[in-house]
């Protein structure tokens, strides 16, 4: 409501709150002690405060209005113009001359009055200026607005020339100047600062001559949008609810107005009980069936908003209060629970699901820092939401207010004293109650029934009882209940609120007998000490979190906790690990006394960041959004934690959510020059279009993607270690992905859709992954070292193994093509037909790649050489590189004939990267290919068979492989080292164990041979087989189960053998089962998995998709179909690890056969 250069910083660390009695009360920081107000007979029920000032509901159903005291008055500048016209002007238009006469008042009839705004649109005249209330007063009379400032007017006389009114005013008179002005001037002050005034309900705006009703009694009021707009006047939007269950909006509250212009009315589909607006753009109602409004559309542009969203109350009971805040909503249910709702802020402001919050409260206040104030259901004491932060914004614990009251000054007055200075006198309602001289002590009980319940029922008429009093009969003495009756406002009847003061314990107490309140006392000191039972309490006032040194928030020497509170909350609090996130939100908690800050059973915890967000619509680019990660933890059932992504568009706020358990996986992806990630759920992958997410700096990447990983894992359970049944894959950039199965993967009627796996990241880089089930699991990088998992995850190593963490490095070259045809006139040049394919491109030729625009595959690796011509090209080349044919389509070779008209040479770069995982190098032989024995989870294998290609295409076996020690070297008496060569005629490309150790090999030119006598005793074998391969096709990777094989050629078919027979282990025959694929594995059930290159209907994704072949069984082996999963840019898989047998379901027993004499007769057979 002002700027910060005049705010008092007084209202900064303000509590105002009401006890059950009506008496308002203010908690500063400074003094630490509950302050009563001056006015004793201020009776209020409601309270609603900002940082400048604050309101109030009277239980006469009139609105009061605080204002904090500053050091600049507020004062409202009042001006209005005073018009004239020439003479002469005036006579040449009416068809008379006469020069003498001067400027006059006298005007033509189109002219605007003589007094008018700036416009001239409006009349206002001098004497049509009044005071909008009581609590404003004249700062001196009208002057004119010269140079003088209020002072003798100088010889100007403040007056402005011009030709005619619309026309622009100057200072100088000219000699067409036929009309004048002049501005008058006026200030009025606010008096009525640092007391409560009466505020006037019937304004400016909602005159009764238009025919609008003007605004019922109100029942509740809620202030708030200060923050809504950057600018620096601040305005306040003061809500209202009326008896009648309407809802009010107060329009043009700033600094210099603080009572606002008028009340507007705001349509409502139903009646309102209560209101809360927060400092931005959130308001929310309570109905009175229990449900709520929420209204959308809320901006500095339309601060009334739009529309209305209804809202489920969190349980049966229904909802009787809710607060609002900056980002927040918390309610409290008709049983006194607390409950908060997730996702809530500008962007979605209705959110997004609630969650429970221990603690019984029958109120609730948010300050402007999201900070939460409460007053507890039983024993009426106010209590502060321990631990809101930023990061936690439920915070852990509830804690006690526990500042005393300030007794000095505080007085009773006679019924006829003033609110103050400014306001009209205003007789006490008729269920006043004073202060008396019966010493309370200790803090009543206050019955379910008791005032807060009072104040949400206004609207029903409650039982007036006979009398004053109500005695209530003790065995040794009598108590006084005092009640209070309600008071007869604008015909509108208060409800009666019970308070039940409980039976005073205690030797010297004094006893009270039945006793009439008169309406006129004594002036006496009344001395008070105990705090008495609250009714409400407002922080939007209060801006102070768990951090600040406030006294009276150490609990060290408060009383006991409500047992409304303590059942809730007395969970002992175990220490958690905390992430990198939770170590940057801890907080200072020194103040709070841990006896009585109790732990909630969830809390809320959020995380922000900003990232770039690729908008997959027109127009397609890049979104600047924000990013809002909400986790829930605690006790209690496992709530889902989601992820937000808040952007505007056309001016418009918009939002998208994702569920965390519904992200099925997160990859790194390199595009324009972002550390991106995609994001994957189950719907993005059919679609084939996942959530990318990007960041400029990796260190932002890293944190971000880390974060998403653990919260993913958390959500579905996941540990951080890997299951030895996992599926391991590997991307085209080196990513390692591992997926957790269930039984339900491999089962024949309800199977796990491939599109629902769950995949995450293992740290590493690696270009193929090799496991079975007893856990042994080997890597091969780019550079062709071996690599073995030790078993830890995303930095955990298992127990007993140190320094297992070890730097990960892996080379790997980047080529570009040069490409060149020959013409009769020049030769071999670079200038190409226009159907031909860039001058410098990849392999395929469709994209252009330059040396210079050419970059590493992702932001992690960095050039280690320039660009060299690479003569280890396949298919050979002449001594300056370059490779011959006809034309770019046909195949190269490294030699010139009379026919060759293109030629091309390949262009390397190396590239490096260093990563942290857990894997250890197993030197010292480079390998190409690797395969180890599948093996099924129950059986029992001393020593895992593993074969591997080196880089030289030799064929070695590695022996003493276990799972406790899956790289141990066993030295053998004829070999000397842990690798056994197997000899072979020629080199090899690709090779594969499966079940009885059969061994299949494929050579480099794709002739394949079978290992014959391979077995545990013989691991070696005696001799290699040859096998025809499929009619006119190469063969280039072979994969073996446990009973079938399988294999893929170079045109991407894949391959089924057929006839395999323990007795006859080389099968009989090729037969071709699909197309479209890159690589094959079969594991240890004979399951089939493949990369396929394309999917179907998708042509601009990267290739390399995830596919699972279906309706295999050991009666098909072959299968059925192919169910797609995630795809683009994954190039290697393997599910021989996978020994989880679905769960077989018996059949039923077959029903008894049944005669064919029946019921109704014999069946006829025909």
């Amino acid at each position: 409501m002002c700027s910060s250069a005049v705010c008092n910083l007084q209202g900064l660390m303000m509590l105002c709150a009401v006890d059950v009695y009506g008496r308002v009360f203010s908690l500063s920081a400074d003094r630490g002690r509950w302050t009563r107000a001056s006015d004793l007979l201020l009776e209020l029920k409601r309270v609603s405060g900002s940082q400048h000032c604050c309101w109030g509901v009277g239980c006469d159903n009139q609105l009061y209005l605080n204002v904090y005291p500053s050091d600049v008055p507020i004062r409202h500048l009042e001006e209005t113009y005073e018009n004239q016209a020439c003479s002469k002007y005036v006579k040449i238009y009416c068809k008379r001359w006469n020069p003498v006469e001067g400027y006059t008042d006298t005007l033509l009839p189109t002219d605007r009055w003589q007094w008018t705004d700036e416009s001239g649109l409006n009349q206002q005249p001098l004497h049509s200026f009044v005071l909008p209330s009581p609590n404003w007063e004249w700062e001196g009379d009208w002057y004119v607005d010269d140079e003088s400032c209020g002072r003798e007017s100088t010889e100007t006389g403040g007056w402005q020339y011009a030709v005619d009114f619309p026309a622009i005013f100057t200072k100088e008179k000219k000699w067409n100047s036929c009309v004048r002005r002049r501005r008058w001037l006026r200030y009025r002050r606010y008096k009525a600062t640092g007391s409560w005034a009466k505020k006037v309900r019937f304004l400016v705006q909602v005159p009764l001559d238009r025919g609008r009703p003007p605004p019922e009694p109100f029942i509740d009021i809620s202030c708030g949008g200060w923050d809504m707009s950057d600018s620096p006047e601040k305005h306040i939007y003061l809500w209202a609810v009326s008896q009648q269950g309407k809802v009010w909006f107060c329009t043009g509250i700033r600094h210099q107005n603080p009572e606002g212009s008028g009340w507007e009315s705001v349509q409502v589909p139903r009646e309102v009980a209560q209101v809360s607006a927060g400092p931005k753009d959130l308001l929310w109602v309570v109905l009175w069936d229990g449900q709520l409004l929420v209204r959308t559309g809320v901006s500095k542009d339309c601060p009334k908003g739009s529309s209305w969203e209804l809202i489920e109350s969190p349980n049966q009971k229904g909802v009787v209060h809710v607060a609002v805040g900056v980002g927040v909503v918390w309610a409290v249910t008709k049983d006194n629970k607390v409950w908060f709702r997730r996702g809530v802020n500008s962007y979605n402001p209705t959110g997004s699901g609630w969650i429970s919050i221990g603690g019984e409260m029958v109120m609730l206040s948010v300050g402007s820092n999201d900070q939460v104030w409460g007053v507890g259901s039983d024993d009426r004491t106010v209590y502060f939401r321990h631990g809101v932060t930023a990061t936690e914004v439920t915070g852990r614990s509830w804690v006690t207010v526990c500042a005393q009251l300030d007794c000095g000054g505080i007085t009773s007055q006679s019924s006829a004293c003033t609110l103050n200075d400014a306001s009209e006198v205003t007789a006490p309602s008729q269920g006043s109650v004073l202060d008396t001289d019966v010493r309370k002590p200790r803090v009543p009980k206050i019955t379910s029934d008791s005032f807060i319940s009072a104040l949400v029922s206004d609207r029903s008429d409650s039982t007036v009882p006979e009398g004053n009093q109500v005695t209530s009969q003790g065995p040794d003495s009598s108590i006084m209940t005092p009640t209070l009756p309600c008071s007869q406002a604008d015909g509108a009847g208060t409800p009666w609120s019970n308070v039940d003061l409980e039976e005073m314990k205690g030797s010297g107490t004094a006893q009270s007998s039945l006793a009439t309140y008169p309406f006129e006392l004594e002036q006496k000191t009344v001395e008070q000490e105990d705090v008495p039972p609250w009714a409400w309490v407002t922080g939007g006032g209060c801006d102070i979190d768990s951090s600040s040194p406030i006294s009276w928030l150490n609990t060290s020497d408060a009383g006991p906790i409500s047992p409304s509170i303590t059942p809730a909350l007395s969970v002992t609090h175990t220490p958690t690990e905390k992430t990198p996130h939770d170590r940057d939100s801890s907080r200072d908690t020194v103040l709070f006394n841990t006896s009585n800050a109790f732990t909630t059973l969830q809390y809320v915890h959020v995380i922000r960041g900003c990232m770039c967000w690729w908008r997959d619509w027109s127009p397609h680019q890049w979104e600047d959004v924000s990013l809002m990660l909400e986790q829930v933890r605690g006790a209690g059932d496992q709530t889902e934690h989601i992820l937000y992504f808040y952007y505007t568009r056309n001016h418009q706020k918009k939002y998208v959510h994702t569920l965390i358990k519904e992200v099925t996986a997160l990859v790194p992806v390199f595009r324009d020059f972002l550390y991106t990630m995609a994001v994957y759920t189950a719907e993005r992958t059919r679609q084939r279009r996942p959530i990318l997410l990007a960041t400029h700096s990796q260190q932002d990447f890293n944190t971000w993607l880390s974060l998403l990983h653990e919260t993913c894992g958390e959500s579905r359970g996941l540990g951080h270690h890997l299951s030895k049944q996992a599926l391991w894959a590997v991307t085209s950039k080196g990513d390692i992905m591992v997926h957790e199965p269930s039984p339900s993967l491999e089962a024949s009627a309800q199977y796990l859709p491939c599109e629902q796996m769950f995949w995450r990241q293992v740290p590493g880089h690696l270009l193929c992954v090799e496991s079975n089930s007893l856990g042994v699991v080997w890597g091969i990088g780019h550079d062709h070292t071996a690599w073995v998992y030790t078993g830890g995850f995303r930095g955990d190593s298992p127990q007993g193994n140190e320094n297992i963490e070890q730097t990960i490095t892996d080379d790997r070259g980047v080529y570009v093509y040069e490409n060149q045809r020959w013409n009769p006139m020049t030769g071999y040049t670079d200038k190409g037909l226009p159907t031909d394919r860039y001058m410098w491109s990849d392999a395929s030729g469709v994209i252009e790649c330059t040396k210079e625009n050419t970059n590493p595959p992702s932001p992690q690796w960095i050039w280690v050489s320039d660009w060299a011509v690479d003569y280890g090209v396949p298919g050979g080349s002449d001594k300056e590189g370059w490779q011959y044919a006809a034309d770019f389509h046909m195949t190269f070779h490294g030699y010139k004939t009379m026919k060759d008209f293109v030629r091309r040479r390949r262009w390397v770069r190396k590239c490096q990267v260093a990563l942290t995982g857990p894997w250890q190098n197993v030197p010292p032989i480079p390998l190409s290919d690797i395969t180890i024995l599948p093996c099924l989870t129950q059986c029992s294998v001393e020593q895992v068979p593993l074969w591997a290609i080196s880089e030289k295409g030799d064929v070695l076996c590695r022996l003493g492989v276990t799972a406790d020690n899956p790289a141990v070297r066993i030295e053998l008496a004829y070999s000397g080292n842990s690798w056994l060569h197997v000899g072979t005629d020629q080199p090899c490309k690709s090779i594969s164990i499966g079940g009885g150790h059969q061994v299949w090999a494929i050579a480099r030119d794709g002739a394949i041979f079978y290992r014959g006598s391979v077995s545990a005793n013989n691991p070696a074998g005696e001799c290699w087989y040859h096998i025809a391969s499929p009619p006119r096709q190469t063969l280039k990777q072979v994969c073996v189960g446990r009973t079938s094989v399988y294999a893929v050629d170079e045109n991407s078919n894949l391959w089924y053998r057929q006839g395999l027979t323990p007795s006859y282990p080389q099968g009989s025959a090729w037969e071709l089962i699909s197309s479209n694929v890159c690589k094959v594995s079969v594991g240890p059930l004979d399951q089939v998995w493949i990369i396929a290159d394309k999917m179907a209907g998708f042509p601009s994704e990267s290739p390399g998709t995830v596919c699972h072949r279906l309706g295999v069984k050991p009666m098909h082996p072959k299968g059925l179909s192919w169910d797609f999963g995630i795809g683009g840019g994954w190039e290697h898989l393997s599910v021989r690890g996978n020994s989880t047998e679905a769960q077989r379901v018996l059949p039923r027993s077959p029903l008894p056969c049944r005669t064919k004499s029946q019921v109704n007769g014999n069946a006829v057979s025909r």
